[in-house]
């Protein structure tokens, strides 16, 4: 690969000091559709009391969302999991609560509640959002060791992309350059061609240089 000129340099720099900003959020803007309709759905498709019951609790943590209080939407989410712990909307209110937690910088709680969403959720996309943005948090703490072993994990094909994406992250954090550079390659190969978020991970690659 080439050297960078002083232009791409800066846009690689750029890059960075926004992904370290804002990357951790990327994933939740990926599957928020998820959340919201496939919530919707449910609300449709159950018909059982404790089930209608559920969906008004889950309603009250997506309004607290709006509040971006991490104490209140934690709190109702809480409410919902201690409740109905086995439905279907505990893993959206806990990986919402996650969500504010980390907003709020409280790293500690929002491992919990990511914990709780990879151990309890029965649907795969939400074990592997929960599981997408645990390891984004352990990358932040610089426990590389933890984060890779959750990005190990079995997950759909669907997933490839961004689970390899996140282990480049880490192993560039390591220093280890030509993995990541593979893992970023893997990454951008899965990403459907017409996904914007392979320029991201063009980026990536680009500003790994010629390094060993």
């Amino acid at each position: 690969m080439s050297s960078l000129d002083l232009q791409e340099q800066e846009q690689v720099d750029e890059l960075k000091a926004w992904w370290k900003e804002n990357g951790k959020w990327v994933i939740g803007i990926l599957v928020i559709g998820l959340l919201g309709f496939s919530g919707t759905m449910y609300w449709k498709n159950y018909q059982s009391s404790q089930a209608a019951e559920a969906a008004k609790l889950y309603a009250e943590v997506v309004k607290q969302a709006a509040s971006n209080d991490a104490k209140r939407i934690g709190d109702a989410a809480d409410a919902l999991v201690s409740r109905y712990g086995s439905s279907a909307y505990a893993p959206r209110a806990e990986l919402l609560a996650a969500q504010a937690s980390l907003q709020a910088h409280d790293v500690a709680h929002a491992t919990v509640q990511l914990q709780w969403v990879i151990e309890h959720a029965n649907e795969t996309d939400l074990q592997d959002t929960a599981r997408l943005k645990l390891a984004s948090v352990l990358l932040d703490e610089k426990k590389y060791d933890d984060a890779l072993k959750l990005l190990d994990a079995a997950h759909p094909e669907s997933f490839t992309g961004l689970y390899a994406d996140l282990r480049g992250d880490v192993l560039s954090a390591q220093g280890k350059t030509a993995e990541a550079r593979a893992a970023y390659q893997q990454a951008y190969d899965k990403i459907d061609a017409k996904n914007s978020y392979r320029n991201l991970i063009q980026l990536k690659m680009d500003g790994l240089g010629n390094a060993k």
